[in-house]
């Protein structure tokens, strides 16, 4: 009787192992080499951007600081599908952004909220399934209008709302179709610090909920440490990145995080680097 052959299993080191069955973070966003040159007409041109490369994991919170006019509102446009760089690509989950954008795959809230004026909360929340065509998932909207904290406004107009409440608003709408990238520019610029420090709260609790890829540009150091997981630092204009900083402290992070000498030190060392982009600007 012939004896069974013996098969030997392949061996692999702990490297091999990761490498066939982790791929890896996969890469929402990816720019690179990115100039953004305007016309001023008359023969004139103002170049935003200068030779930009930035490469943001799913599900990254980045936080984008820089001096006034040093283009991060123009990063988070390109980003978004409202403008094109004028050298170099720009890429979200590996397809141009206004495909994604067509798609309504990409979530967007400004400083300026642009809520419909005659619309309830939960009419502007629900926009999105409207503007997409889609049938409107109640459920869904009734989620995000707990998640934001606005139980029993459901029914309230903009003019009733308080400043916060109306950002609130703005980032369950563009939260509502559950997109792949959700860019902020600015959200809470002209909310009072009172405020603004609450909503930081609520919008890092909301991420923790969504784990969205996000991007925010903000003037506010603080802001930006105690929601982004990396922080760049621009230079002054044209703008390209100066530095690249982890932030490191564990969430949810609170008043406790900003005490901290860690926190303290941080907030010194991206403010140097946002006075030396500002001189370096003047």
């Amino acid at each position: 009787m012939a004896s069974a052959a013996l098969v030997t299993a392949p061996t692999f080191t702990a490297a091999q192992t990761a490498s066939t069955t982790d791929p890896g973070p996969k890469t929402a966003v990816s720019i690179r080499a990115a100039d953004k040159i305007f016309s001023l007409g008359r023969g004139k041109q103002l170049q935003a951007l200068a030779q930009v490369d930035i490469e943001i994991e799913e599900g990254e919170f980045v936080a984008i600081i820089g001096p006034s006019g040093c283009g991060k509102s123009t990063v988070l446009r390109l980003a978004a599908g409202l403008d094109e760089p004028t050298n170099g690509s720009v890429e979200i989950f590996g397809a141009e952004p206004r495909q994604l954008a067509k798609q309504h795959r990409l979530g967007v809230a400004f400083q300026e909220h642009a809520l419909l004026p005659w619309a309830s909360v939960r009419s502007n929340i629900a926009l999105p399934y409207k503007v997409a065509g889609r049938k409107i998932d109640d459920a869904r909207v009734d989620g995000l209008i707990e998640l934001v904290g606005l139980s029993g406004f459901e029914k309230a107009r903009p003019k009733q709302l308080s400043g916060g409440m109306r950002q609130r608003v703005s980032i369950a709408r563009a939260l509502v179709l559950s997109p792949d990238l959700l860019l902020l520019d600015e959200p809470f610029g002209a909310l009072d610090a009172v405020t603004r420090r609450r909503m930081n709260a609520e919008l890092a609790r909301i991420w923790g909920e969504e784990k969205i890829t996000s991007i925010l540009v903000t003037h506010d150091v603080d802001e930006a440490l105690i929601l982004a997981d990396r922080i760049i630092v621009m230079t002054g204009r044209p703008g390209q990145v100066r530095e690249v900083k982890k932030v490191d402290f564990p969430r949810p992070r609170d008043a406790e995080t900003t005490r901290s000498p860690e926190f303290h030190a941080l907030v010194d060392e991206l403010t140097s680097l946002l006075d030396a982009s500002e001189s370096a600007a003047a």
